[in-house]
């Protein structure tokens, strides 16, 4: 099921946009849930990153729609924003947050229908695991390829991805179970590294992004086999 957001402060608006969908996904056979906000801030507010696509207006009286989409990006990587405007300056600058369109407004249903067409097939390119990692900030979503790997740090947990480092407040021992199934090997006490990362074995150590994680020797067996096999698959 596609999950969309419409953030619009307008009823009339709000409305035909629900209808659209509702005739889109008649249309095209698919399954869309729609979930309404009437501001960007009451969308940035308590951001879970469940959406797979955000149809934004740009001005609104509280949150504008650029700064909620600021504000989205800085936990949200993945998900597809549109901009619904009548000003074609502000579309443009929408490029800035990676906004992948705009809908100009009076919303033709031909020209809205095309332009969910194109978010729709992003989407499905996107179609590869991610997981929701909670943070100081909120709820950051990131992709499992873009996991080097795990760090245990106190009572936190470092996240080291290809977009940088994030902490969230949670043991190795919660995260052990729930990141297995993505590939994730408890290669020693403090780390637990994504398998498709590894770039290779030096002694006691596996080499994942230049850096090398120590492998317990209790372990080195079942890693080593684990290794192989991901290795296989690629």
């Amino acid at each position: 099921m596609i999950h969309i957001a419409i953030v619009e402060d307008e009823p009339l608006y709000v409305q035909q946009l629900q209808q659209f969908v509702k005739h889109y996904e008649e249309e095209r056979k698919k399954q869309i849930k729609i979930t309404i906000f009437s501001d960007g801030e009451d969308i940035t507010e308590n951001y879970k990153g469940d959406f797979d696509i955000i149809l934004m207006d740009i001005q609104m009286r509280f949150m504008d729609g650029m700064t909620a989409a600021e504000k989205i990006r800085a936990l949200d990587h993945e998900v597809i924003i549109m901009f619904i405007t009548n000003m074609t300056q502000y579309a443009v600058k929408g490029y800035e947050v990676d906004a992948m369109d705009y809908v100009l407004k009076p919303v033709e249903y031909f020209a809205f229908s095309q332009k969910l067409d194109k978010a729709i097939g992003r989407l499905k390119k996107q179609e590869e695991a991610c997981i929701m990692v909670p943070t100081a900030d909120g709820v950051q979503k990131l992709m499992v390829s873009d996991i080097y790997y795990i760090e245990s740090q106190g009572h936190n947990a470092r996240y080291r991805t290809t977009k940088g480092d994030f902490l969230s407040r949670a043991a190795l021992k919660e995260l052990e179970g729930s990141v297995e199934k993505h590939g994730f090997f408890r290669c020693g006490k403090g780390y637990l590294v994504n398998m498709r990362r590894v770039d290779g074995v030096s002694g006691n150590d596996c080499v994942v992004f230049g850096e090398k994680i120590p492998i317990s020797r209790m372990k080195k067996k079942a890693f080593m086999e684990c290794l192989i096999r991901y290795m296989n698959e690629g």
